[in-house]
């Protein structure tokens, strides 16, 4: 963490003592935990729901974040190493997976943490993608699952909302080491181990959408893809509108003239606040 490289950023500065683009020291901070959470993909949330702990910054930061209250840091409770590893313990046996969101920036201390935590449940990786291949293959030790967005195919769309300028390549990369560490294994519903990517539609660029979609069939064929129409306006982008229902339905039809089938869609009114957590309450 002196020179801190763990994400596709590599800002290279000393964590201990300024914050890093993800607006986060080196020390682990959660701004939220639900328990029993039943908001993520079927096979995630499994019949117990999963212990979704949201961690405080991040490092893409896009402008149109439903977290945003939390994705721009400096909010939550700070926790050491031996505090994580009891929240993990305490919660295991009610709960059916670790929903990690937005972790990547504290990779470092994660894998500290969970090679002292006697896993019984699988850990999710709830990433945006903007990974190293490097991290992924650190990570790949605790984690068993990988919830992963693919967020654009077009890198001035990275630039223009997520002040990314090389997102495509460096989540393409991610994603197939993700792929390559985790292959599918499934307890009928419920993923025991792998990979689902996720796309959210946004309004006004469906042709980013189709491009992803391409991608996802060459590249994943095999994959698990949750299409999203969630898109909820949160009052600092651009991206002032909800989707109109000609967006996603041609992203359904593109989806279904690639032959896709293995995965999940949304019902079109999906778009509501009931998908933004409230950040409002410290965690427990």
């Amino acid at each position: 963490m002196q020179k801190c490289d763990i994400c596709s950023r590599r800002c290279n500065i000393n964590r201990k003592a300024v914050n890093g683009f993800c607006n986060e020291s080196n020390t682990l901070r959660i701004a939220k935990i639900i328990k029993n959470f039943q908001w993520e993909e079927p096979c995630i949330t499994g019949s117990k729901g999963t212990l979704a702990i949201f961690f405080s910054g991040c490092n893409l930061r896009c402008d149109y974040c439903q977290n945003y209250e939390i994705s721009r840091g400096g909010t939550g409770k700070e926790y050491n190493i031996k505090e994580f590893c009891k929240l993990i313990e305490e919660n295991q046996d009610s709960h059916s997976s670790i929903d990690l969101v937005t972790p990547t920036h504290f990779s470092t201390a994660l894998i500290q943490a969970f090679a002292k935590i006697d896993k019984k449940i699988p850990v999710v990786w709830n990433t945006s993608g903007y990974e190293t291949v490097q991290n992924i293959q650190k990570v790949s030790k605790f984690v068993d699952v990988y919830l992963t967005d693919f967020k654009y195919a077009d890198d001035s769309l990275g630039q223009k909302f997520s002040m990314c300028k090389d997102y495509f390549s460096v989540c393409k990369n991610a994603i197939t080491q993700m792929c390559k560490d985790k292959p599918d294994i499934m307890e009928g519903d419920f993923m025991k181990q792998g990979v689902v990517i996720r796309h959210l539609v946004l309004p006004g660029y469906i042709q980013n959408t189709f491009k992803v979609l391409d991608t996802i069939k060459q590249l994943y064929p095999n994959r698990k893809i949750s299409l999203m129409s969630q898109f909820t306006p949160n009052g600092h982008s651009l991206l002032d509108r909800k989707l109109k229902p000609i967006e996603y339905k041609s992203a359904l039809l593109h989806l279904e003239k690639l032959g896709i089938t293995d995965g999940y869609t949304q019902d079109f009114d999906s778009a509501n606040d009931c998908y933004v957590p409230d950040f409002t309450q410290k965690p427990n």
